[in-house]
């Protein structure tokens, strides 16, 4: 029988030590997660976080240029989402046999910041369930099953989102999937029409700029050309706005750019403030009612925690701060400083491939080295290194010598991204551009980003 009197109270986790925290992780969590954060040294304990900062239990301060891959807009801890959590502390959090107040007023400002007339909303809690319950609504309103989604594209790790997100490792091992799905590849509108002629699909998804691909900018007008493309031939259009959304990419929504209205759009991460988690997608209402606008068929998409007044409260506060800051303009201003400074960096480094994005959602991509006599001597474990963390090292570099914290694309690796809070100042993005500058100068080669840390990726390969 377990002993119950050991469990670990909040006050306890409080004052755990990093080997605690670690160890915890590890046997009770994810321990494989665990050693490749200790391999890159990625494993510090961060006991404070406010705005763009955030601190180890060293005393240590960090910039965060991860940004929680787009969910901190606001920055860490905003004082206006935790006051707006305050003032409904006491209000029933989750009441399902009433209508509450505050998904409804949630839903009415969605329906005013999003673009066209986009108006119905469902709350979820996360980015993936926003996207599992879109394309559940293209189905029914359409009456039809096939979907089609982007080479390279990254919707979630559930099942549904799984089977539209456009990378074979995180597909193969869950085999069969929803069926019914196609591939095209990003930014092809000729692909796009192929998929769609037979008049049977029930939605395209895509991404208004790919994230986890590798931050990629489609050319100007391929939004307007899907949108041509799925009315033409009676499909929904699904715009992934997870991760560019709530002024990320210079506009409130990245689909703005080309003035661009999707049928449904699915939001999550920025909107609960960087505090509470909540995601939603919104549809226009002729979409929604086909799918949802009888009694009998009103509640057969529904979410327990979603729409809880906590998320909510914090949603309705993350969008005025939004606006009230202005920050999608101070994104577009500062991401366009910050993407110039970068690209001269390419000028003057061999290693970096290319510098891309908008707004403040920036990848910057790095050449393959070569391995040299090193890569014969370790069996060609450089060029494996390379090819699956390269990203890492100088991410890892960025972390460890110059207290930046950011990371590598998942569906390639050989790119860093920088998603930092929109209220980044410009002196914090000088101070980046620096750290890199320093970093290719001094290392100049792979070779050299892998020795320079006592505790390196080649070392462990060398080890096993």
């Amino acid at each position: 029988m377990k002993d119950n009197s050991k469990y670990i109270t909040c006050d306890d986790a409080l004052k755990l030590n990093r080997n605690q925290v670690r160890e915890n992780y590890k046997e009770y969590v994810n321990s494989n997660f665990v050693s490749m954060l200790s391999m890159l040294q990625f494993d510090k304990l961060f006991v404070k976080a406010k705005g763009v900062s955030v601190w180890d239990s060293d005393g240590n301060e960090y910039l965060d240029f991860l940004g929680g891959y787009g969910a901190l807009n606001l920055g860490h801890n905003p004082d206006e989402i935790y006051e707006a959590i305050e003032k409904v502390k006491d209000l029933p959090n989750i009441l399902q046999a009433a209508v509450n107040d505050f998904p409804g007023a949630l839903a009415y400002d969605l329906a005013l910041v999003t673009p066209g007339d986009l108006k119905r909303s469902f709350f979820c809690n996360s980015g993936a369930e926003a996207v599992e319950g879109a394309l559940k609504l293209a189905k029914i309103a359409s009456g039809k099953h096939k979907i089609v989604y982007c080479k390279n594209s990254f919707h979630g790790k559930s099942a549904g989102a799984l089977s539209v997100t456009g990378r074979e490792k995180y597909q193969k091992y869950f085999k069969p999937l929803v069926p019914d799905t196609v591939q095209v590849e990003y930014g092809d509108a000729d692909a796009l029409e192929d998929a769609l002629k037979g008049k049977d699909v029930a939605a395209f998804i895509v991404e208004p700029i790919q994230g986890e691909g590798g931050v990629i900018v489609p050319h100007d007008g391929y939004l307007k050309e899907v949108r041509e493309l799925t009315t033409k031939y009676d499909a929904y259009l699904i715009f992934d706005e997870v991760q560019t959304g709530f002024g990320r990419t210079g506009k409130m929504f990245a689909c703005e750019h080309e003035n661009v209205v999707p049928d449904i759009m699915c939001l999550a991460k920025s909107l609960g403030g960087g505090v509470m988690p909540i995601g939603a997608y919104i549809a226009k209402d002729d979409v929604w009612k086909k799918g949802y606008g009888t009694m009998d068929r009103c509640l057969l998409h529904t979410s327990t925690f979603g729409g809880n007044t906590l998320a909510c409260a914090a949603g309705i506060t993350a969008i005025k701060l939004i606006l009230d800051k202005n920050l999608p303009e101070a994104a577009k201003e500062k991401g366009e400083y910050f993407l110039g400074r970068l690209k001269e960096l390419k000028e003057k480094h061999k290693l970096i491939k290319d510098v891309r994005g908008k707004g403040l959602m920036i990848g910057v991509e790095f050449n393959q080295p070569e391995g040299g006599i090193i890569d014969k001597l370790s069996g060609g474990a450089v060029s494996r290194l390379s090819n699956e963390y390269l990203g890492s090292l100088v991410a890892g570099e960025l972390q460890n010598k110059h207290h930046i914290i950011t990371a590598y694309t998942l569906n390639n690796p050989n790119v860093i991204r920088f998603e930092p809070p929109l209220i980044v100042t410009k002196e914090q993005l000088d101070r980046v551009v620096e750290a890199l500058d320093e970093i290719m100068t001094r290392s100049g080669s792979l070779l050299g980003m892998t020795l320079s840390s006592a505790k390196t990726v080649i070392g462990s390969l060398f080890n096993r």
